[in-house]
């Protein structure tokens, strides 16, 4: 019997011993648990986030250009940021999950597998519980961490957002200050666009939207990892730009400058090649003299030029083809400050083109610009045709002239009737009327008073012409062409005309030769190697990456200390007076409404009787406090603050009885006062300095 009294007493000590090791370890377990899920988490995190290339755990995916999108990877913070977030939570969650599993049955093996359980089943429940309620502190750590990715992720695509509003509004405002205009040159197409299509300077890859969106504020990322400017301010003209209609490509720095369509209508023979070569060589000469460049857009202009220029020495120019024309790219740029820069196109389609209305809507680039030039013939005049002598007759027939009989009143009204039937209403804000052949005109009897173009061309029968072009509100020059040609005249117009601040005086500088070239600086930026994400992703991952693991491993410090202090016991109470009491740091004085003079009854074991206190506002320790008296004893005398003893609310003060006729009165005593209330102090007297206990209390009023 008393054996099975001994074996049951040891076992219940046994258990008693495992409960209390089980209470001792839960916060362990629990505090390990946590640890090793934000392990989890954070290993997942640096797999995730930190590698530089477009493989692992939430790869990459290189964009190929399909559903109508460009092949440029999204930003970050639209499309990726996301699918990093998933592949962390899915790798994190089975693992810490399979973790936990793992424990709880190796646990379970270790402890209740056997005969033990009798002694350890306490132990056993103490560590599962630990296992299960680190899930608790882990999820709140979780919540803590995708709180603040969320935030964080906000406050990126605030920024971006104001990014990309800022970057279009400043593009727009350069568009219309600088009245920028996008056109195309080519026949068959002749579109007006806001935004040309750019090729990736690296791989030619098309660019159809490259402006501040989803795919990037500043710089979109091709596929092949080259980072593409946004804006005109930020470079894109340093793109090659093609035709978003046609696919063709358009002259260099398109929508860095401006394009000025220049359309040269005339009817059959009427000189517009010949004046379009003239004005060629006058604004070269200009743009010379005043220390700027002039550059073909394309090397078929150049050879085209060069033949003409052959032709024209000849003296017979070959007649224009009846196809419609591709414009004539030049790009000018003036110094600073001197003039401007401008893209011209110089349309000089066939005569044949004028002769008709459905041709004439053809050539739809005739509302692009707001300049014109009229070329008028006057052998191409009923009135000259007239009047001419057989003789100026055989001796124009020997020059090649040719007398048209497509009166240039008849163009210009079936010009003006397709015009006028256009969006615009045709209103061309300034025309250009050169009347060609000048010098062949001064050789007939009609050439008198041609100097005086606008007279002359009403003397011949144009009046409703001239009348006309009054009518309508442009600003109207008139201009005699011949051979050998007045460059400076020439060059002073086609500057009216285009707003460039040409001068009629070319000086004695030699023109170069004019030639094809690039006006800009190309975009050469080396793309990142192959296989890698782009830069800014690389960039936004490491400081999502740095952000979580330092955020998880503060919560999990946090998490640490206030366990460890809830509950682990402390070593000791810490008493009011103990030397081992924390002071409290920087000492409060005597506040005002501590201050003041109090009194009330004292309890002294079976005794009692009254106490009067006077408190100095300010007063610290060290310094004198105030007085105390006691009236029924006889004696009084004064105050002084002592030490706080880390206890906040309380403060202690030294008595020092003076005045003790009686000797009825304790000459030291120590004194701790309370603030209950407003109007309330605790009072307690003690005889020691460790104020262990009080001798005598009291409830002071003032």
């Amino acid at each position: 019997m008393w054996g099975f009294l001994f074996l049951a007493a040891l076992w219940l000590a046994a258990v008693m011993l495992a409960v209390f090791v089980a209470v001792m370890i839960f916060p362990v377990v629990l505090l390990a648990g946590t640890v090793i899920a934000v392990g989890i988490h954070l290993l997942y995190v640096h797999a995730t986030l930190f590698p530089d290339h477009a493989d692992g755990p939430s790869p990459v995916m290189r964009p190929d250009g399909s559903a109508g999108r460009d092949p440029a990877y999204r930003h970050y913070l639209v499309g990726q940021v996301w699918k990093d977030w998933r592949a962390i939570v899915r790798g994190t969650m089975p693992r810490v999950v399979a973790r936990a599993e793992k424990a709880v049955s190796t646990a379970t093996r270790v402890l209740v597998g056997g005969e033990q359980a009798w002694f350890l089943f306490p132990l056993w429940i103490g560590v599962v519980a630990g296992i299960v309620a680190a899930f608790v502190p882990a999820g709140l750590i979780a919540l803590f961490v995708v709180a603040m990715y969320l935030v964080a992720i906000v406050l990126g695509l605030l920024g971006w957002l104001a990014c990309v509003a800022v970057l279009r509004a400043l593009e727009q405002v350069f568009m219309v200050i600088r009245r920028i205009l996008q056109t195309c040159p080519y026949p068959g197409c002749y579109a007006r666009f806001t935004l040309p299509v750019y090729a990736c300077s690296t791989c030619g890859a098309r660019h159809a939207r490259l402006t501040p969106d989803t795919n990037g504020a500043a710089r979109h990322v091709c596929r092949c990892g080259t980072r593409l400017p946004t804006t005109i301010l930020l470079g894109r003209y340093r793109l090659q730009a093609l035709c978003p209609v046609c696919d063709r490509q358009l002259p260099t720095r398109v929508g860095r400058v401006r394009i000025e369509p220049l359309p040269f209508a005339g009817g059959p023979d009427a000189g517009k090649t010949t004046f379009m070569a003239l004005a060629v060589d006058a604004v070269h000469s200009a743009v010379n003299t005043a220390g700027g460049s002039v550059l073909f857009a394309q090397k078929s202009d150049e050879q085209a030029f060069r033949n003409l220029r052959r032709e024209l020495s000849a003296g017979r120019v070959s007649k224009t083809l009846p196809d419609l024309p591709k414009a004539v790219m030049l790009d000018v740029a003036l110094p600073g400050g001197t003039g401007g820069k401008r893209i011209l196109y110089l349309f000089d389609p066939s005569g044949e083109h004028y002769t008709g209305a459905s041709k004439i809507e053809e050539m739809r680039y005739l509302s692009h610009g707001e300049a014109l030039i009229l070329i008028i013939d006057p052998f191409a005049l009923p009135e000259v045709q007239d009047h001419l002598l057989e003789s100026e007759r055989k001796a124009l027939t020997a020059k090649g002239v040719m007398l048209s009989r497509e009166d240039p009143a008849d163009t210009f009204n079936r010009l003006r009737n397709e015009l006028a039937g256009r969006a615009d209403g045709g209103k061309q804000r300034r025309v250009a009327v050169v009347l060609t052949k000048a010098d062949l005109l001064k050789q007939t009897t009609s050439g008198r008073g041609i100097e005086e173009v606008r007279a002359w061309l009403t003397l011949m029968g144009l009046g409703n012409l001239v009348r006309e072009l009054d009518h309508q509100g442009a600003q109207v020059r008139y201009l005699s062409s011949g051979l050998p040609p007045d460059s400076g005249r020439i060059a002073e117009m086609l500057g009216w005309l285009t707003g460039l601040r040409l001068s009629a005086d070319l000086g004695d500088a030699s023109a170069q030769e004019l030639t094809t070239g690039d006006a800009r600086r190309p975009w050469e930026v080396r793309p990142r190697l192959e296989g890698r994400p782009p830069l800014s992703y690389l960039v936004f991952r490491r400081a999502l990456a740095v952000a979580t693991i330092a955020a998880s491993m503060l919560m999990v410090l946090v998490f640490s200390v206030q366990l460890l202090a809830q509950w682990l016991p402390s070593s000791r109470p810490v008493r009011l007076g103990s030397t081992s009491a924390v002071e409290s740091g920087t000492p409060i004085p005597i506040t005002k409404s501590m201050a003041g003079r109090w009194g009330g009854t004292v309890q002294q074991g079976s005794g009692r009787y009254r106490v009067r206190l006077t408190l100095t506002r300010g007063a610290l320790p060290g310094s004198r406090a105030g007085t105390v008296s006691y009236p029924k004893l006889g004696c009084s005398g004064t105050l002084t603050r002592e030490p706080d003893r880390g206890v906040a609310g309380w403060i202690v003060v030294r008595e020092n009885i003076t005045d003790d006729p009686k000797s009825s009165c304790v000459r030291i005593g120590w004194i701790s006062l309370e603030r209950h209330s407003g109007t309330t102090l605790a009072y307690r007297w003690y005889g020691t300095a460790d104020l262990t206990a009080p001798e005598a209390t009291a409830a002071l009023t003032k």
